[in-house]
């Protein structure tokens, strides 16, 4: 194009005097004399490298937030189909004698079925879609309280440090949620150092500017503590770095890893409004640091329900009106709260369950409803149900978790909740805990 004498317009890698790369977008125009004759070129250019980086943050960002959409969707499924295989299995289990040929193999489904039940639980943590309980805390005492643990999931050739700052401010997060941040952060650390290494645990507190926010998408400028955990191990390219957020991705040999450690911590950290940056170069060490919002101020305590003990397969015989969509579920229930006593009424939405109770003369002491069902939500039913039965009491199960319970106040402090997947034994303390409880 220069030597037609036609303007160029490109984007090239150049180099500064330091040595360092950058990215450019560069304009050439040829300049003429009085003839016409090309007799030399300007040429504009513009550094475009923080541009680049900020536009790979926002694609980064957006598509990990559209793989979370399609994990919490495929979570709330197989959390239905593991509630009653789950759940048919540890009947099995409680039902057979000990030298039964078939309970080996009941036993290896059930404990398959807990397996697939934890990968789940790491989609839900990934796509920030499980139930949180945040509390006032600090991330000093949730490093101590995992630093036992750590030491020896880590083995004796690493060496653990940690360095917490002494006036380090309040959070408000899950303390477990970040216990697990703490050990899935610490065993791909050690597996970057198989010959051994050193593991460092730092926190301290963080004030991030407006100059930092704007060089990294979706950052507010603000107060923050850091979490940080370091490695001396093998470190990462840029290639890999690219995708170690992404759920399945995962470097480490067949069968040594689900590739959902990092993409569950992504998750957790985002759920507790807070941001995440790794630094690493091959054979340099890796560090991840955490930055979670400053607590505001301390909140009261508030007390702990009294612990309840209940023998192993509690039973009864009060009414219960079961309200489940999912037949295999409701299957399930039906054939755990018969063998355990109870008088059971059920239908397969929130329209059929006001029609039986409405015709139904005796008392309803109990109803189980799925949250999200076609045609009327469980919330919208209950509401309904408690003008027809009052002192009605209510629990609430469902495979959805976070932001779906949330919209139909599920996650109230006083709502009784039992999530999918759950054991015929949790099933059946919670539903005895819930009607010897006072409230509704």
């Amino acid at each position: 194009a220069l030597q037609t004498g036609q303007t160029w317009q490109g984007r090239l890698v150049s180099r500064k005097k330091d040595g360092t790369s950058f990215t450019e977008d560069v304009t050439l125009s040829p300049v003429r004399d009085e003839e016409g004759n090309i007799v030399s070129f300007v040429r504009v250019s513009r550094d475009i490298t923080r541009e680049l980086e900020l536009e790979a943050q926002y694609f980064g960002a957006q598509k990990l937030a559209s793989l979370g959409q399609l994990a919490g969707g495929i979570a709330h499924d197989f959390n239905n189909l593991l509630t009653a295989i789950n759940g048919f299995a540890e009947i099995l289990q409680l039902r057979l004698p000990p030298d039964d040929p078939n309970r080996q193999a009941v036993h290896h489904i059930y404990h398959a079925g807990q397996r697939a039940a934890d990968l789940v639980n790491q989609l839900l943590a990934f796509s920030r879609k499980q139930i949180i309980q945040p509390k006032i805390t600090s991330l000093n005492q949730v490093v101590q309280n995992i630093t036992p643990m750590l030491q020896r999931l880590i083995g004796e050739d690493i060496i653990l440090q940690t360095h917490l700052a002494d006036d380090l401010w309040p959070v408000k997060i899950d303390p477990t949620q970040f216990e697990q941040v703490i050990m899935n952060l610490a065993t791909n650390a050690r597996d970057a150092m198989p010959h051994g290494g050193i593991l460092l645990i730092e926190t301290r507190n963080a004030v991030l500017d407006q100059a930092y926010a704007d060089a990294h998408v979706g950052v507010d400028p603000g107060d923050y503590v850091m979490l940080a955990v370091s490695d001396t191990g093998t470190g990462m390219s840029e290639e890999v770095k690219a995708r170690i957020f992404d759920p399945f991705f995962s470097t480490k040999e067949v069968g040594k890893g689900t590739g959902l450690g990092l993409a569950t911590v992504y998750g957790v950290v985002k759920q507790n409004r807070g941001h995440i940056w790794v630094y690493s170069e091959p054979g340099q060490g890796t560090t991840f640091k955490l930055y979670v919002p400053r607590a505001e101020q301390p909140e009261a305590a508030a007390e702990e329900p009294a612990e309840f003990t209940p023998v192993q397969m509690p039973g009864g015989h009060e009414t219960i009106l079961l309200v489940e969509d999912n037949p295999e579920v409701r299957e399930l229930v039906e054939h755990i709260l018969r063998s355990q006593g109870y008088n059971l009424l059920q239908a397969e939405d929130g329209l059929n369950a006001l029609l039986l109770a409405r015709d139904y003369t005796g008392p309803i002491d109990l109803v189980i409803t799925d949250v999200v069902m076609p045609n009327m939500s469980g919330p919208v039913m209950v509401s309904q149900l408690k003008q027809l039965k009052p002192g009605l009491k209510v629990l609430y199960m469902s495979g959805y978790t976070g932001n779906v319970l949330a919209r139909h106040n599920v996650l109230e402090a006083d709502t009784q909740f039992i999530g999918k997947p759950f054991s015929p034994v949790e099933l059946t303390q919670k539903i005895r805990q819930v009607l010897d409880s006072n409230g509704s």
